[in-house]
């Protein structure tokens, strides 16, 4: 058998990650004939491909999000089958971001990549959780790609949250979280610690959430905020879309202590430019610590670094001895920096 390049594998280009002997993209920015795709955010997953193989979870979740008829054809796989495509074979594994995200793993004459998507490491009871892949080449995101991103605990930042709760019961607290995957993570941590009261959600978050509730997530008795009275909503919790909570909607609330959960929240500077009262550093992308130590582990001799903060992290690839280059990608960010409320959900 003779060793492939792994540039002959996968190459970058405009619409994404290509694999010609495979016939197929991952993650693609622009519509293609068949998309392999990692997870059910919106800068990964977009509508109008002619053919998608992704999770069950990710194909519903875009279903949800797009319709239908969001693709020509839908092909569901698991988590460690392996299927032939082309000339390669494709297999996909947990990746610990959200529910049903991988990690996609690429092998074709003896060599083997794996095209991280998003990831974490750290706890998450609303998803499956990361599986490191051994492999040749460890394509990895790098959104928090900067040695001062180290997030800590989610579990206190939680607690923290309920503290503010029980010393404002006069207040609501609103918190901002992206509408898939981190609403439901930080609702579940919310009731892990103890917290039995109904929790309120913003229409944004309506359709997901049930989602997740229906494979089996406990979230506990969950209640749309539209409709209620304002001087009722004293001393609970409202999750929203980040860009609600700064948005003439939170007058609907007595007097708001706003809340952020995110990784930028680690940055004061960033807390206090969105005027958020309760920064809440919970984050669905793995921290610097996550992201150099599932580089090692991989056993990877080479590392392709791909939309976030590149260079740091190359740089420290490279101080080790390991091969590593930045991709340069574009169309890919943060979804909780990015994600729109439309004016039907805005009124909800």
């Amino acid at each position: 058998m003779i060793e492939m390049r792994p540039q002959d594998i996968l190459l970058p280009v405009p619409s994404g990650l290509c694999c010609k002997a495979g016939g197929f993209h991952i993650d693609p920015v622009r519509p293609v004939e068949r998309a392999l795709i990692t997870h059910g955010h919106s800068d990964h997953a977009r509508a109008g491909h002619g053919a998608v193989l992704a999770t069950q979870e990710t194909l519903d979740i875009m279903r949800l999000r797009y319709g239908e008829n969001f693709a020509g054809s839908t092909q569901a796989i698991g988590y460690g089958e392996q299927i032939r495509l082309g000339d390669v074979d494709v297999s996909f594994h947990p990746a610990g971001h959200v529910l049903g995200s991988a990690q996609i793993k690429v092998s074709c004459g003896g060599t083997c990549i794996v095209a991280s998507g998003d990831y974490k490491d750290a706890r998450d009871p609303t998803c499956a959780p990361f599986e490191l892949v051994q492999c040749d080449v460890f394509i990895t995101e790098a959104t928090f790609g900067l040695p001062v991103f180290r997030h800590g605990d989610a579990t206190l930042e939680v607690n923290k949250l309920l503290a503010s709760v029980a010393l404002f019961p006069e207040r609501a607290h609103l918190v901002g979280a992206y509408s898939l995957g981190k609403a439901q993570r930080v609702i579940a941590l919310i009731r892990e610690a103890g917290y039995e009261q109904p929790i309120y959600l913003h229409g944004a978050m309506d359709k997901i959430t049930r989602y997740y509730q229906d494979k089996g997530i406990a979230l506990g008795e969950l209640r749309p905020v539209k409709g209620v009275k304002k001087a009722d909503l004293a001393g609970t919790i409202t999750l929203a879309p980040p860009s609600a909570t700064s948005d003439l909607w939170t007058r609907r609330f007595p007097d708001p202590v706003t809340a952020f959960a995110s990784g930028w929240m680690r940055v004061r500077a960033r807390a206090r430019q969105r005027g958020i009262e309760l920064p809440l550093v919970i984050s669905d992308h793995a921290d610097w610590d996550g992201l150099t130590a599932t580089i090692a582990a991989t056993g990877a001799g080479e590392v392709w670094v791909t939309h976030g903060q590149e260079d740091a992290l190359v740089h420290w690839c490279r101080q080790r001895g390991l091969a590593a280059r930045p991709l340069d990608l574009v169309g890919y960010g943060d979804e909780e920096e990015s994600e729109v409320v439309t004016t039907e959900e805005a009124e909800a």
